[in-house]
């Protein structure tokens, strides 16, 4: 008598939920994931696998940026097509020095839209800045990175934070904050970045 495995959510080698989800998205042949499409993983991951593959939007959404897939979270996607080349590849930040460079080119972007007046875009600015904060977070908060790391990636998530709550003063602290004492002695030897 020889009965029909079944697949067993718990086998010796379990997929990661970062495969679960790579895999999921493959069903979208599309260049683009929109939020529609990421909560459509997020409830095919949790038919097939139950609860504890519940996982968060935002997390979806990074994996798959993470894995080069181009994610739009805006319901304004289609308006602002024209514009993801700009924001393609624009969170990439492994480096304090890297990350400057992103706010950077980010606070250009965001104050270029909002000059002219298409708000669908400068929205879509402020959305990436969201995004990269919690990837920051994210790696920031992942006892399996080197602790040095985490603290670059939560002082990066820092200044998303504070970019996001006050673009137009982010700068002139940012000057100040690397000049401080307590950045001084975490981050001195490394952080030549815009000194």
């Amino acid at each position: 008598m020889t009965q029909a495995k079944h697949h067993e959510p718990h086998s010796p080698k379990e997929p990661s939920k970062k495969e679960l989800i790579l895999e999921a998205a493959a069903a979208f042949a599309k260049d683009r994931i929109t939020a529609a499409e990421i909560e459509q993983i997020r409830r095919k991951l949790i038919a097939q696998f139950g609860a504890e593959a519940n996982t968060s939007a935002d997390y979806i959404a990074s994996v798959l940026a993470d894995a080069g897939r181009r994610v739009i979270l805006s319901t304004h996607a289609d308006t602002e097509g024209r514009y993801e080349e700009e924001f393609h590849d624009l969170l990439h930040f492994s480096t304090l020095e890297d990350a400057e460079m992103c706010l950077i080119r980010l606070d250009e972007l965001f104050r270029k839209f909002r000059r002219e007046g298409d708000h669908a875009a400068e929205e879509r600015a402020r959305q990436v800045g969201v995004l990269g904060r919690r990837r920051a977070e994210m790696i920031a908060r992942n006892h399996k990175v080197e602790a040095a790391k985490r603290a670059e990636k939560e002082e990066i998530a820092q200044w998303f934070g504070v970019w996001l709550q006050t673009p137009d003063a982010f700068f002139d602290w940012l000057e100040v904050r690397k000049q401080s004492p307590d950045y001084e002695r975490r981050f001195g030897a490394s952080s030549a970045a815009g000194a």
